[in-house]
């Protein structure tokens, strides 16, 4: 993890957890999870149930988390209830296979912490933790300058091939009057 960007260090650090987390849960017995699949329960363990609202913090189709969610159904962790707040919409809800398996996923991250503060040194632990749970604000424009609109779309423009008008008529097909041109004659 030695990377001059942040969010590669960010993106490394969530995956070793995710992975141990999974590894951890397969050697228990727990099916596996694909990486949207374990994405999927964190948000629905921060009590973001509702289907469109997952795929919007997780800029994924609906139909992406619906196919995750009904994977997770089928295999009996999660299930789809009526929202108390609104029964036009489907909720998603552990079972209790998933409360179970939910209830050792939160066991097994406190050993990895754990783990992690052994590695690292509970001073960069404390470091780490406190950096994180400060406020970020909400996203921003980082407002860097030049972008597409001047610098990839000339590239874009130098590059394109050159298209003829009609690139799938033959000579004798481009100068024949269409059924249209000829309709509006008569």
């Amino acid at each position: 993890m030695n990377n001059p960007y942040l969010i590669v260090g960010l993106l490394e650090a969530f995956e070793w957890f995710d992975e141990s987390l999974q590894l951890s849960l397969r050697d228990l017995g727990w099916p596996q999870l694909t990486r949207p699949e374990s994405m999927v329960m964190m948000h629905v363990q921060m009590d973001i149930v509702r289907p469109t609202d997952i795929a919007r913090s997780l800029r994924l189709t609906r139909q992406a988390v619906h196919h995750t969610i009904a994977s997770l159904v089928d295999r009996g962790v999660f299930e789809l209830v009526d929202d108390p707040d609104d029964g036009r919409i489907r909720i998603v809800q552990l079972t209790a296979m998933g409360t179970a398996m939910r209830g050792d996923a939160q066991k097994i991250v406190d050993r990895l912490t754990s783990i992690l503060t052994t590695r690292i040194g509970k001073a960069n632990m404390a470091k780490l933790r406190a950096a994180l749970d400060q406020e970020w604000g909400a996203p921003v424009v980082a407002g860097v300058g030049t972008g597409p609109s001047r610098t990839f779309a000339a590239l874009l423009l130098k590059s394109a091939p050159k298209r003829s008008r009609a690139p799938n008529r033959s000579s004798s097909q481009r100068d024949a009057p269409t059924k249209r041109a000829q309709k509006n004659v008569k």
